[in-house]
């Protein structure tokens, strides 16, 4: 909360100043009405002067009329600070998650992403306005109203006042009890937001399954832990209400009590009583303004909790800045030229993802440039692991991963991945048109887009879907698994990168396409280095190098002649997919 009231909020101090001073004004304004009121009637009237009497009855008009009108400003500027400064807050918040570190994607989790990015900023969005427009006004009718009934009569106005503590004492447990309960509702809201976001995902294989009961009992059980924790957070704060009101209103009682027998002993007048009335109405109506405000900044607090654990988190940028200098420098057994440098080296790689079990153990492997390296294992066994560390979306826990002799671990981010063009496991396809599927924001013109599609071996179904101007359905809905994977391949190579990364790229295709594609990269992309990761020994046997991995660590590495002979997981792999 600090971080947002503290530096968000610093560039609008002077529109803030301004407004809150429009606001105490137009409250003063409302605070006069009753004061003159009882000024009338137990002065004016009595006297029966008429000139006087339009007069004080102009001047009620004139500060209702001013009260209006700059309450509705103070509003209005209220509401654009607040959108101001919650738009710049989501732009900072959707950077920083475009930018945050896979380990701390890892432990937030995306869905908790999307509902801080949604629901938390709104809650916040909805604090600010609140506390301009009711945090200002509301303390003012109260202090004032208290301060009206003192001079008025300080008698009564003690009397009132003695239910202040009880009135202080109710809204500050309730509050410091709310935040903790919000704070839980907003994880279980992320729960059921994970699970939904899952579910219509999937919800083809849901469907294909019949498990549509049981997802609908998942949904059930999550949806009873949201309301039952949104429920406690509510009956808790809803406390407030009725509290303030019973102790205001026997404050009320007292007040008319006194009052009567002031009245009859002379010592009070009617007006003041009308005016006491009034007056209560104004603090009543205070302070259960001050008890939904002390409910919006419970939620809004950790809601602003959960908003500053991102924007605090790692940027990945920043992590990476002031590697080991000593290792960043092109290794002295390769400085004699630069063709004896490795583009790609991996040099005793370790790396765990729970700093617990080992995801990879000691991993090395060289590739010059236009090498390829096909990587093979049964599923977990780390390949993706290896193109997660080659690409920098984590840091290995030991060894060192160089491109052209520099450590990676020291190399600026967009520096890095400029040089990849990849095609990951589960990748997305945007609702977008075909070609700026492609073209991602990168200088690309139609005809160096249309060469990709010729590359991917996508031309032809391109051409059939109505060319790049073509839109495509969200996750490419409108396209089949292979017409995807060749569109994906096409994206990866319309920038001729250094180094092509190809994740399971191939599941979808058919062995004709597959050797087609081999081949046109055989053609086309000889000074590109390749990373492909596959299930198929056929979509790697040609490669110059493989490596072959088992439960992280490497099982086998050669070429496809030599791992034939000499491993027993790769020739059972290759026997059972080739024949013997």
């Amino acid at each position: 909360m600090k971080n947002i009231l503290g530096f968000y909020l610093k560039p609008y101090y002077g529109r803030m100043a301004w407004g809150i001073f429009i606001k105490f004004t137009g409250t003063i304004m409302d605070l006069l009405l009753p004061w003159t009121l009882a000024y009338m009637i137990d002065q004016v009237i009595p006297s029966g002067r008429r000139e006087e009497l339009f007069f004080w009855g102009g001047f009620m008009v004139l500060c209702s009329f001013l009260a209006v009108l700059f309450n509705i400003m103070a509003n209005r500027m209220a509401s654009r600070v607040a959108s101001d400064a919650i738009y710049t807050v989501r732009e900072d918040l959707f950077a920083r998650v475009m930018y945050l570190s896979h380990e701390d994607g890892d432990r937030i989790t995306r869905p908790s992403l999307i509902s801080r990015l949604t629901g938390d900023t709104y809650y916040v969005h909805q604090m600010l306005t609140r506390v301009q427009r009711l945090g200002v006004r509301a303390p003012i009718l109260l202090l004032g109203g208290v301060a009206m009934t003192m001079i008025l009569d300080p008698v009564l106005a003690c009397v009132l006042l003695a239910t202040m503590p009880l009135l202080t004492m109710v809204v500050i447990v309730v509050s410091r009890k709310g935040i903790p309960l919000f704070a839980a509702l907003q994880s279980s809201v992320d729960g059921f937001v994970r699970l939904v976001r899952e579910d219509i995902a999937g919800i083809r294989v849901i469907k294909a399954l019949s498990k549509e009961d049981y997802e609908r009992e998942r949904c059930d059980r999550l949806n009873l832990e949201v309301t039952a924790a949104g429920q406690k957070a509510a009956m808790t704060t809803a406390v407030s209400n009725p509290a303030m009101n019973i102790f205001l209103n026997l404050g009320l009682v007292g007040v008319i009590i006194v009052g009567a027998y002031r009245v009859n002993a002379g010592t009070c007048q009617v007006g003041k009583i009308l005016a006491f009335m009034t007056y209560f109405t104004i603090i009543l109506n205070a302070m259960m303004s001050i008890s939904r405000m002390f409910v919006i900044i419970s939620q809004a607090a950790a809601s602003a909790e959960r908003i500053d654990q991102v924007l605090s988190s790692n940027d990945e940028r920043q992590s990476r800045a002031g590697g080991n200098s000593d290792e960043n420098h092109i290794p002295k057994q390769h400085s004699g030229s630069a063709d004896l440098v490795p583009h790609i080296e991996f040099d005793h790689v370790s790396f765990s993802y729970n700093k617990n079990q080992p995801d990879l153990s000691d991993i090395s492997f060289c590739l010059n440039r236009g090498e390829t390296l096909g990587i093979i294992g049964s599923t977990g066994s780390g390949k993706t692991t290896v193109i997660n560390l080659l690409m920098g979306f984590y840091r290995p826990d030991r060894g060192r991963i160089r491109i052209d002799g520099q450590d990676t671990a020291g190399m600026d981010l967009k520096s890095l991945r400029s040089r990849f063009g990849a095609v990951f496991q589960n990748d997305v396809i945007f609702e977008n048109s075909i070609f700026k599927n492609i073209v991602m924001g990168r200088q690309l013109t139609p005809d160096q887009a249309q060469k990709a599609l010729e590359h991917a071996r996508a031309a032809e179904f391109v051409k059939e879907k109505g060319g790049l101007d073509q839109q495509l359905d969200i996750r490419g809905a409108n396209l089949s698994g292979g017409q995807k994977q060749r569109l994906l391949i096409a994206r990866a190579l319309a920038d001729n990168p250094e180094i092509l990364v190809l994740d399971d790229s191939s599941s979808a295709l058919d062995y004709k396409t597959d050797a087609a594609l081999r081949q046109e990269l055989n053609d086309h992309f000889r000074r590109t280095t390749c990373v492909i990761i596959a299930q198929r020994v056929s979509s790697v046997m040609s490669a110059d190098h493989i490596l072959v991995l088992e439960d992280g660590k490497a099982v086998g590495y050669g070429t496809h002649e030599h791992l034939m002979e000499t491993c027993a997981i790769y020739r059972e792999i290759g026997s059972s997919q080739m024949g013997a």
